[in-house]
C-alpha cells in the first residue's frame, strides 16, 4: 500500500510540505520537459523542416491536453478540500468520479481532435514540409492522447494526497523510454527495418506515455482512499459531473487559451518564415526547463491551499502564498542571468542554424524579465484553485493570453513595423499587464474568503 509521505497537509512546517511535494513534482517535470527535448533534438537531426513541424503539431495536440491539466487541477482541489474537512467518503466519490469523466473526455476529444486538429495546423502554417510534418506527426499523435489526459488528470488525485513521487518515477522512466523509443522507430534497425522516420517520434510517444497512465491509476488504486471504493461509485453521478466540470472549466478553459495564445504566436511568426518557427519552438523548451523549480513549487501551492482552506486554518494559507512567493524570487535571481547570457549556447544542442540559434536567443533575452512574473502568475493561479475559485483564473487568462498577446503583438508588429522584436514585446507587454490583474484579483477574492491576505491579530 502506498500511502503519502505527505497525507496532512495542515499540520507541521509548511517549508517542509513544500520540500516534499516541490522537489519531486519539479524533477517529474524536468523529465517531461527533457522528454520533449528530446523530441526537438531527434527532429533537428533530420531537418529544420522537421522541427518546425513538431512545434506546430505538439501546440495543437496540448489544446485537447488542456482539459486533462484542467482535470488534475479540478480532483486536486475537490480531493485536498473534502480531505481538510475529514470527509473520506466525498474524496473517494470524487475521485472515482473524475476517473470516469477522464474516461469519457478522453474518447469524445479524440474524435474531436481528428476532425479539427488539422485544421488548426492549416491555419498557423504555410503549405510547405513543414506543414506536411505538423499533419503527419499529429495524425500519429492523437493515440497518445488516452495516456496523456488520464495521466495528467488522475494525477490530481495523489497531489490531493500529498504524493508527486509517483508521477515523478513515471516520467522519469518515459524519458528513458523516449530515448531509447526515438532513434530506434526513426531510423529502425539497419539491415532489418527501416524505421518510421518522423512518424516515429510520435509512435514513441504513445507507447511511452500509455505506460505513464498504466502506472498512475495503478498508484491510484493502491491508495487507502480506494479500498472501499465500489463499482457503483464509478457510474456517472451528476452532481459529482457538475462539481468537476465547475472547477475544471475554468481551468481547462485558461489552458486553451493558453495554447491559442500559441497558435497567435505562431501565426504572427510565420510571416519571418520556418526558422522564427524553429528557434520559438526549441527556446521554449529552454525556458520550460528553467521553470520547473517554479512549477514544482507553486504546482505544491495548491493542495497546501486546498486542504488548509477546507480545514479554515486561514492563516495557514496567507502563510503559503508568501513563502511560495518568497521561495519563487529566490529561483528566479539565479534563472535569469542564465536566460540572459547564456541563451545563445542553449540553443546550440538542438540545432546548427545561425538563424534559429539567433532567433531563440532574442527570445530567452525577453524572457529573462519576465521569470519572476511568471512565477507570481503561476502561483495566484494555484492559489485561486485552492480557493475553489478558478473561475478568476479564466478571467486573468482571456485578458493576458486571449486580448493582449494577440492585440500587442498586433500593435508592435504591425502597426509599428518592429519585426520579430515586436513579438517578444507584445508577449512580455500583455505577460506583465496580466501579471497586475492577477494581484489585484488574488488581494480582492481574500478579503471575500478568508478577510484578506494580512495575519488576523493575535
Amino acid at each position: 500500500m502506498a500511502a503519502a509521505q505527505t497525507d496532512d497537509l495542515t499540520t507541521g512546517s509548511l517549508l517542509t510540505h513544500y520540500r516534499n511535494l516541490a522537489i519531486p513534482s519539479a524533477f517529474g517535470m524536468l523529465f517531461a520537459t527533457l522528454y520533449n527535448v528530446v523530441d526537438v533534438y531527434f527532429a533537428g537531426r533530420l531537418s529544420t523542416e522537421a522541427q518546425a513541424g513538431l512545434a506546430i503539431g505538439y501546440q495543437a495536440f496540448f489544446i485537447m491536453m488542456a482539459v486533462g491539466f484542467g482535470l488534475g487541477s479540478a480532483l486536486s482541489a475537490l480531493v485536498s478540500n473534502a480531505k481538510g474537512e475529514r470527509n473520506p467518503g466525498a474524496a473517494r466519490s470524487l475521485a472515482a468520479q473524475g476517473l470516469t469523466f477522464g474516461a469519457i473526455a478522453t474518447a469524445l476529444l479524440m474524435l474531436l481532435g481528428s476532425w479539427g486538429g488539422p485544421h488548426l495546423i492549416r491555419l498557423i502554417s504555410e503549405p510547405g514540409g513543414y506543414r506536411d510534418a505538423a499533419l503527419g506527426y499529429f495524425g500519429w499523435l492523437i493515440f497518445a492522447l488516452p495516456g496523456f489526459l488520464m495521466a495528467y488528470g488522475a494525477n490530481g488525485i495523489l497531489q490531493a494526497h500529498g504524493d508527486t513521487h509517483s508521477m515523478q518515477r513515471a516520467l522519469m522512466a518515459a524519458f528513458v523510454a523516449n530515448v531509447v523509443l526515438n532513434p530506434l522507430l526513426i531510423w529502425g534497425i539497419p539491415g532489418l527495418w527501416g524505421g518510421m522516420g518522423f512518424d516515429g517520434i510520435a509512435a514513441s510517444t504513445i507507447l511511452s506515455q500509455t505506460g505513464v497512465m498504466l502506472f498512475i491509476l495503478t498508484r491510484i488504486f493502491r491508495l487507502p482512499l480506494m479500498d472501499r471504493v465500489h463499482r457503483a461509485e464509478f457510474v456517472p453521478d451528476p452532481s459529482c459531473f457538475k462539481a468537476i466540470v465547475e472547477q475544471m472549466a475554468p481551468a481547462s478553459t485558461a489552458m486553451i487559451v493558453m495554447f491559442v495564445s500559441g497558435f497567435v504566436v505562431q501565426f504572427a511568426l510565420k510571416e519571418f518564415g520556418e526558422e522564427a518557427i524553429a528557434g520559438y519552438g526549441v527556446a521554449l523548451r529552454i525556458e520550460q526547463i528553467l521553470l520547473l523549480p517554479v512549477l514544482g513549487m507553486t504546482g505544491a501551492l495548491l493542495p497546501i491551499t486546498g486542504q488548509n482552506f477546507g480545514a479554515r486554518q486561514f492563516d495557514r494559507v496567507r502563510e503559503a502564498l508568501f513563502l511560495c512567493w518568497k521561495l519563487g524570487f529566490a529561483i528566479a535571481a539565479v534563472a535569469m542571468p542564465l536566460l540572459w547570457f547564456a541563451g545563445a549556447w542553449a540553443m546550440r544542442p538542438f540545432t546548427s542554424d545561425a538563424e534559429v540559434i539567433e532567433i531563440g536567443a532574442s527570445y530567452l533575452l525577453v524572457d529573462g524579465f519576465l521569470f519572476p512574473v511568471y512565477m507570481m502568475l503561476f502561483s495566484v493561479n494555484s492559489y485561486l484553485q485552492g480557493l475553489k475559485r478558478p473561475i478568476y483564473t479564466l478571467w486573468i487568462s482571456i485578458y493576458r493570453q486571449g486580448f493582449g498577446v494577440a492585440f500587442f503583438i498586433w500593435f508592435y508588429v504591425f502597426v509599428l513595423g518592429s519585426g520579430i522584436w515586436g513579438v517578444w514585446l507584445g508577449i512580455a507587454t500583455a505577460v506583465s499587464s496580466g501579471w497586475v490583474v492577477a494581484l489585484l484579483v488574488a488581494f480582492r477574492i481574500s478579503r471575500r474568503e478568508m478577510n484578506g491576505l494580512r495575519p488576523a491579530p493575535a
